[in-house]
């Protein structure tokens, strides 16, 4: 479900009765809403959430036990995480609830996570004898260690919102009728940013972890460069146009 407001989006799974679980239909729906929010300039800021008590189970295990091979294998595919990579802007994860298993993945796919307390994060990838491919194994381990990450992928327990934020998991825990309007609130506070620089500070962030400290500070330096030509290229363009437009205006 897709709701667009003033320069921010949200995207709410909603399969509450089966606690958001991706089917192929809401699989497929999920990457049209993104893709809307990629192609529409006016929304800088995703917030992602689920309807009722679950933020997203995971895959729908009774559509799986039905499918074919072919299926199988479309159903490995990371189309979900590829179309949040499109989004270009911030994506604010508003977690309700349970994020199990490919919907732990979804949380670990957004750039800030705000948790209720009703939240609970598990990897159960090991239990029902599949390995993550959208990210969790290189992304949680990155987040909150090795050790800890291990732990929650070996043992597929849950882990609860106050732990999750302990850990540096989430970046807040709030009560549940609060989650939403505070992820709200974040997302204005965003749009309130020059639009241009919130997608390449988002981008020098997620670029410069992948690198060696050293490389990343020069590559830094090279974008903070860049960025400061094109502001002053685009004041200069403003100044001549009001020129422009001055002396147009004394001629007449």
């Amino acid at each position: 479900m897709l709701d667009k407001r003033d320069g921010y989006a949200i995207v709410t799974l909603n399969r509450p009765d089966e606690m958001n679980a991706l089917s192929r239909e809401l699989r497929s729906d999920f990457v049209a809403a993104f893709d809307a929010c990629s192609a529409d300039e006016s929304i800088r800021v995703v917030i992602l959430t689920g309807n009722g008590r679950a933020f997203c189970a995971g895959f729908d295990l009774k559509e799986l036990a039905g499918s074919t091979e072919s299926d199988a294998s479309e159903e490995a595919d990371n189309e979900i995480a590829r179309a949040m990579e499109r989004f270009s802007g911030p994506i604010i994860g508003a977690i309700n609830g349970h994020a199990i298993t490919g919907g732990f993945e979804m949380a670990l796919a957004c750039d800030v996570l705000l948790a209720s307390e009703n939240a609970r994060f598990a990897d159960t990838h090991a239990r029902v004898g599949i390995l993550p491919g959208w990210g969790l194994s290189q992304k949680l381990p990155r987040l909150i260690g090795v050790s800890r990450a291990k732990e929650i992928s070996f043992t597929g327990a849950p882990v609860c919102a106050q732990q999750a934020y302990e850990w540096g998991l989430v970046n807040h825990v709030i009560a549940e009728d609060e989650l939403l309007p505070r992820a709200i609130a974040m997302a204005e506070t965003m749009c309130a940013c020059v639009p241009q620089v919130l997608t390449q500070y988002k981008q020098l962030i997620d670029e410069g972890s992948s690198k060696a400290l050293d490389e990343a500070l020069v590559w830094e330096e090279q974008q903070a460069i860049a960025s400061a030509k094109q502001a002053t290229a685009a004041l200069i363009g403003e100044r001549r146009g009001s020129v422009m437009a001055r002396g147009r205006s004394e001629k007449k």
